[in-house]
């Protein structure tokens, strides 16, 4: 399977270039999110720069979960991460790696920079840290504890680790540079305290190293040869290579940084995220307004479909915006191509053909694709009384309207022209059953008399119709850049962004639709089974039949 373009980028001529001078035998990437979280589209972004590279040169992509903040990581989180790459159809090398796997190691290592008086337990408090590390435009200032001697720094670092200081006592600190004009290395913390339950080491811990710490040396252990990151991680290389060249690694990986996927109309940050789940905004991670991957699977949208959109957006060094109109042409694409077609009423409207025999049934065909043969067809019962959609009818309509009128012909899709004569509405004026008659002989015909209908709609049979609910679904956020600037998030959620509708009816054939299997109803759009309601029949919109931006990424 091709998991990425054939265009070049610069990472590729970085890697192919290293290949070529012999500078790297086989290329070993890795993709290391923190288990605090679901996966999310930028993400994706990243599975596939990072196993894509690995695949298209012939070596490896480890997965390994920076699980440095055990607050915040759960096995939940694991699972889901694992689920979605799979899913993506990606493979990692070997099993799944953990930074908490190579805590012991790390342990060691900070022992070496204390030693090597490189590092040293600080006694600040955080708001004190704080003021002593400066500002953009001004140094720090070196703190009170930095000169303190390597066995009182030894000393101390035991007692952090056996659980003898409160959180946030003391820190265990690299000496570089708190005049430096990059702020990440003015002696940032390597260990903090945290009497925190670890969701993989339990409590065998009561300090835990910084990602900043960890993460270059987990590259070295492993072997990565290109730490492929995203841009906001470039102020903190410095550090990465620091950290590399004074301690006793097995390797030296380097970081390469790219432009981090920023759709419009969407939000990237987890803790956003968290906070739409944990205020009940949507109904969880993989709410399929979510832009998270469990989110747009669950609405229907592909693997393919996915990478397709991560390859359209390129690789380069400089941020930009990406229209999420991308993401729903490759979908809207693949789906046109793929999705069997089936009928499915949302508001249902009842018309009753008052010529057609009550006791008479037929089977009508339909092909699963116009332009696929070999997919087939399906049948679909019809009788006496059928449900159409209710915006399909009018009593009164000018000419531009193409749909049934009160002594104007319509025809059904793939069945009768038919006519309507009647209206019958409630007490209220509404109207709850149109009256009409079957024009004969005009399946796959035009009528006798020479009088066409002047549009087609879709219906399903009544007898043999099944009852579903249909969730209609719209863009999270009405503005292009959620939260930015003072904006309050909650303030741009779309009311609209989610319309249930529980009395629909669907044709027969959609009785046992498969989850993940994506279906084009009829001038609806295209749908999918919901993999979260169980046994009962639940639609969820993937995308409409055509872009209402009116824009083409073909």
């Amino acid at each position: 399977m091709s998991v990425m373009d054939t265009t070049s980028n610069f990472l590729k001529t970085i890697i192919q270039e290293d290949i070529d001078s012999g500078k790297t035998a086989k290329v070993v990437t890795r993709f290391p999110p923190e288990p605090n979280g679901y996966l999310h589209i930028g993400h994706a972004k990243s599975i596939c720069v990072n196993f894509g590279l690995a695949n298209e040169f012939g070596g490896e992509c480890n997965l390994r979960f920076d699980d440095t903040n055990p607050e915040k990581e759960s096995i939940e989180y694991v699972e889901s991460i694992k689920r979605d790459i799979e899913w993506l159809g990606f493979e990692w090398a070997g099993e799944a790696r953990y930074a908490s796997n190579y805590f012991g190691q790390l342990y060691d290592w900070a022992i070496h920079l204390v030693k090597e008086g490189k590092a040293y337990v600080c006694e600040l408090s955080a708001d004190e840290a704080r003021e002593y590390r400066g500002t953009l435009t001004e140094p720090g200032k070196n703190s009170p504890y930095r000169d303190r001697s390597v066995e009182e720094s030894l000393t101390l670092l035991e007692k952090m680790k056996a659980g003898e200081m409160a959180d946030g006592s003391a820190s265990l600190r690299a000496k570089i540079d708190m005049a430096s004009g990059n702020i990440n290395l003015r002696d940032p913390v390597l260990y903090r305290i945290r009497h925190v339950t670890h969701h993989n080491t339990g409590d065998d811990w009561s300090i835990y190293p910084s990602y900043d710490f960890a993460h270059g040396q987990e590259d070295a252990i492993e072997g990565i040869t290109h730490s492929i990151c995203t841009l906001e991680f470039a102020d903190h290389k410095p550090l990465y290579d620091w950290l590399l060249e004074n301690l006793p690694v097995p390797s030296k990986p380097v970081q390469y940084e790219f432009a981090r996927l920023n759709p419009n109309y969407s939000i990237t940050s987890k803790r956003k995220l968290k906070m739409l789940v944990d205020e009940a905004v949507v109904e969880g991670w993989d709410d399929p307004r979510m832009p998270t991957i469990s989110g747009l699977r669950r609405r229907g949208y592909t693997p393919t479909a996915l990478r397709r959109f991560c390859d359209m957006t390129g690789v380069s060094r400089a941020n930009s915006q990406v229209d999420l109109a991308m993401l729903e042409f490759a979908i809207r694409d693949e789906l046109d191509k793929s999705a069997p077609r089936s009928m499915c009423v949302l508001r249902p409207l009842k018309v009753v053909l008052t010529n057609y025999p009550e006791d008479k049934s037929e089977i009508m065909r339909g092909p699963f694709h116009p332009q696929n043969e070999a997919m087939g067809s399906r049948e679909m019962p019809f009788s006496r009384e059928i449900w159409i959609e209710q915006e399909d009818f009018r009593e009164e309509a000018n000419k531009k309207y193409k749909r049934l009128v009160i002594g104007k012909r319509v025809r059904l899709r793939n069945a009768y022209i038919i006519e309507a004569d009647e209206a019958i509405k409630d007490a209220d004026g509404n109207i709850i059953e149109v009256r009409a008659r079957v024009i004969e002989n005009t399946v796959g015909n035009d009528p006798e008399d020479g009088i066409r209908a002047k549009g087609v709609i879709h219906w399903v049979d009544t007898a043999t119709a099944v009852a579903c609910s249909v969730k209609l679904y719209d863009r999270l956020f009405l503005t292009e850049n959620p939260g930015a600037g003072d904006t309050d998030l909650m303030d741009q959620i779309n009311p609209e962004s989610l319309v249930e509708l529980s009395n629909c009816y669907a044709e027969a054939s959609l009785a046992s639709a498969e989850v993940g299997q994506g279906y084009q109803f009829e001038r609806q759009g295209y749908f999918c089974r919901d993999e979260a309601s169980g046994s009962d029949l639940v639609f969820n919109q993937t995308i409409g039949l055509r872009d209402g931006q009116g824009k083409s990424f073909a």
